[in-house]
Parts: structure tokens; C-alpha cells; sequence
């Protein structure tokens, strides 16, 4: 998913625009690093459905778990499966970023987050986050493990 904003974020905060890729300073930026995270891990539409659910998101694998269980009632709203999927997917990467040994948040050009692992993997998260809210697998859970195994 492309998230424009961020990539202006970005651009306005020290990077030089002609580089291949921009956004590269998230990386080795701990300051930087630590404020996109904090801007990904808003998630709000996904924290107010799992509360209206009886669920506290607490940036915890668990979590994940508890969400997979969820009836997917957001896939009556098809305006709203788009927003929650994305969430599902920044939510994913804050558990994976926060919980894994050397995961980190890359920002390619144009604002696409992916969660990068200590192996140099990369993960979409975004897109597993979508294949969740429309088809519930890739299971939330399933993804985090795969990632803490790697």
C-alpha cells in the first residue's frame, strides 16, 4: 500500500530526494526509526473494531492470535475492509518490529512499508494485513511466526 504522506514525511525530514531510495534513513536513523514506528502503529480503525470486540490490541503475538478469532464482521462494510486490512498489516509489522530481534520498518519510495528482518527478508505486511480482512488467511499469527522463525 502506498502511503504518500510518509513518503513526504520523509523527504521533509533530511532526505535527499535523488537517491535511489529515499526513505533508506529510517534504517540506520534510530531517532527517525523510532518516530515511524510510532506513526505505524496508530492502527486506529483496527483498535476501536477490537475494542468494540472486547480486544486490547497490546502490541503482543497473542494479540495476533486473539484477532485471527475475530468474526470478520468488517467484511460487511466493503468502504471500511480496505482501511481495517491496512491496519491489520501496520498492526502486524508493530508486533513483529517490537517483538523479533533486528525487525525493522523500511520505507521504500513512494511510502511503502515493509517490515525488513535481521536476515535481510523482507515482509509485506500490508498485503498479508489485507489478505486477512478479505480472506482471514494468511492467518495474523501465522505471519509472526513465520517472521520469528527467520
Amino acid at each position: 500500500m502506498n502511503i504518500p504522506f510518509l513518503d513526504n514525511w520523509l523527504g521533509r525530514h533530511g532526505d535527499e530526494r535523488g537517491k535511489r531510495e529515499p526513505a533508506t534513513a529510517v534504517d540506520t536513523d534510530p531517532e527517525r526509526a523510532e518516530a515511524v514506528a510510532e506513526l505505524l502503529s496508530e492502527c486506529e480503525l483496527l483498535r476501536v473494531r477490537a475494542g468494540q470486540a472486547g480486544l486490547e490490541l497490546d502490541d503482543s503475538p497473542g494479540s495476533l492470535s486473539a484477532l485471527d478469532q475475530l468474526p470478520p464482521r468488517w467484511r460487511d462494510d466493503p468502504e471500511e475492509l480496505p482501511w481495517l486490512g491496512n491496519d491489520a498489516g501496520l498492526y502486524l509489522g508493530t508486533v513483529i518490529v517490537r517483538t523479533v530481534p533486528g525487525a525493522h520498518w523500511h520505507v521504500w519510495p513512494g511510502g511503502h512499508p515493509v517490515v525488513r528482518l535481521a536476515s535481510g527478508r523482507e515482509i509485506s505486511v500490508v498485503e498479508a494485513g489485507l489478505e486477512w480482512a478479505v480472506n482471514g488467511a494468511p492467518e495474523l499469527s501465522q505471519v509472526y511466526a513465520e517472521a520469528a522463525e527467520a
